[in-house]
C-alpha cells in the first residue's frame, strides 16, 4: 500500500516550494529596490511593469510588505509543513496534515488570482510570476493526496464512533477505532487512486 505521507512525496514538495521561495525573494528584492531589474526571457520589461503596477502597490499598502515577500514566507511555510512529522502523520497527526493543506491550497488560489490580475487588470505578464503560480498549482496537486487521506481517516473514525472521539483523533490521541479506520482509509484510497503516489 502506498503511504500518503511518504518522505519522497514530502521532500519533493519541500524542494519545489524552496525553488518558489527563492524566485519570490528575487522578485521581492526588486520591489524593495535592492536590485534594479528583473530577468525575463519572454516578456522583457513587462515583469517590472507588473511588479510596479497599481495593483501591486495596492496589495503592498494593505499587507505592509511587497506581495512577493509575502510569497517568500508562504513558500517557506509550505516547505516546513511538508517536512514536519513522521511518515504516519496522516493518521498520527491529522491536524498537522490539515494545517499543511490550509497553507498550500489557499496559496495556490492566491497565485492563480494574481496571474489573472496580471492579464486582465495590469495588461502585462511576468514570466517568473507565472513560474511561481505554476509551482503553487503543482504543490496543490502534490499535497492533495495526503490532505484528503487524513480527512477520509477522520470521517472513518466518525462513522465508527462520535464527534468527541474524532476530535481527539484529530489531535493525535489514539483510540480503539483508529486502527480499523486507518485500514479502511487505505483501502478506499487504493481503490480510488486519489492524487499522485510516489
Amino acid at each position: 500500500m502506498n503511504n500518503p505521507s511518504s518522505w519522497p512525496q514530502r521532500c519533493l514538495i519541500a524542494f519545489i516550494a524552496m525553488i518558489a521561495a527563492f524566485i519570490a525573494l528575487y522578485l521581492g528584492l526588486y520591489q524593495w529596490r535592492i536590485i534594479s531589474t528583473i530577468w525575463d526571457p519572454i516578456f522583457g520589461n513587462s515583469s517590472m511593469k507588473v511588479l510596479d503596477s497599481d495593483v501591486s502597490h495596492d496589495i503592498t499598502r494593505i499587507i505592509r510588505i511587497p506581495d512577493a515577500m509575502l510569497g517568500v514566507f508562504a513558500y517557506l511555510s509550505d516547505a516546513v509543513f511538508a517536512l514536519a512529522g513522521s511518515e504516519r502523520r496522516w493518521q498520527d497527526r491529522p491536524w498537522l496534515v490539515i494545517l499543511f493543506g490550509i497553507d498550500v491550497i489557499p496559496l495556490g488560489m492566491v497565485s492563480i488570482t494574481l496571474v489573472l490580475l496580471q492579464g486582465f487588470a495590469v495588461k502585462y505578464w511576468c514570466f517568473l510570476c507565472l513560474i511561481t503560480a505554476t509551482i503553487s498549482v503543482t504543490l496543490i496537486f502534490l499535497a492533495y493526496n495526503e490532505v484528503i487521506t487524513s480527512c477520509i481517516y477522520l470521517l472513518e473514525i466518525k462513522k465508527r464512533s462520535n464527534w468527541r472521539t474524532t476530535w481527539w483523533a484529530l489531535w493525535g490521541y489514539p483510540n480503539q477505532h483508529a486502527v480499523a479506520a486507518g485500514e479502511a482509509t487505505l483501502k478506499k484510497r487504493n481503490k480510488s487512486s486519489v492524487g499522485p503516489n510516489l
